[in-house]
């Protein structure tokens, strides 16, 4: 467990207050599959790292072209010190969990997550997150690219669509990862 310790790290993905609630009414149900990846996790002693989306007062880290974020920086939402980029309150880091800033849809675009995942000798990441057609796609396939081994935690990912949900983690993500859902990848913590 100790080796595996060292080598594994669990991402929670944009599970922020200005996103959560795009996971429905019932808030509260939803998230379990999170809490209970988080709390396996920490059991286990594997690394827990929390990614958020947020921007600069003045938003200088948004171009007009991007269409997905232009929109933002004219509402004058998500910035880093807006209660909508913080963490939500059912699934709070502890002290010693990084709260990664990212500018983009990756997790690794634009922050300091590969720097931290070098330096504590990462090679695997467990992935949950909000949603499964933006953050868990673009940063899977980062991660790929960057020679990652990769697992998708199937019921801890969620995308307002589920028809494209069902599609990436049924066609598109088995070819760079394991998809698994949280249970049975506590089950192989349990293991090892």
């Amino acid at each position: 467990m100790q080796n595996q310790s060292k080598k594994t790290a669990l991402l929670v993905m944009d599970l922020q207050n200005g996103i959560v609630p795009h996971l429905g009414e019932n808030i509260e149900e939803a998230i379990i599959p999170y809490q209970k990846a988080v709390k396996a996790a920490r059991e286990h002693a594997l690394p827990v790292i929390f990614i958020r989306v947020g921007f600069s007062e003045g938003y200088p880290e948004i171009s007009p072209k991007n269409k997905a974020f232009s929109a933002i920086s004219k509402y004058g939402a998500m910035t880093v010190h807006d209660k909508a980029t913080q963490i939500h309150e059912s699934i709070q880091p502890e002290g010693n969990e990084p709260v990664i800033t990212k500018y983009r849809v990756s997790a690794f675009c634009g922050s300091n997550l590969e720097v931290i995942l070098r330096s504590q000798q990462i090679e695997t990441l467990v992935l949950s997150g909000i949603a499964t057609s933006g953050v868990v796609l673009s940063t899977l396939r980062e991660a790929a690219d960057k020679d990652f081994e990769i697992k998708v935690l199937e019921d801890a990912c969620f995308d307002s669509d589920p028809e494209v949900h069902r599609v990436l983690m049924e066609k598109v993500f088995p070819r760079q990862a394991d998809v698994l859902t949280v249970q049975s990848w506590i089950a192989t913590l349990k293991i090892n």
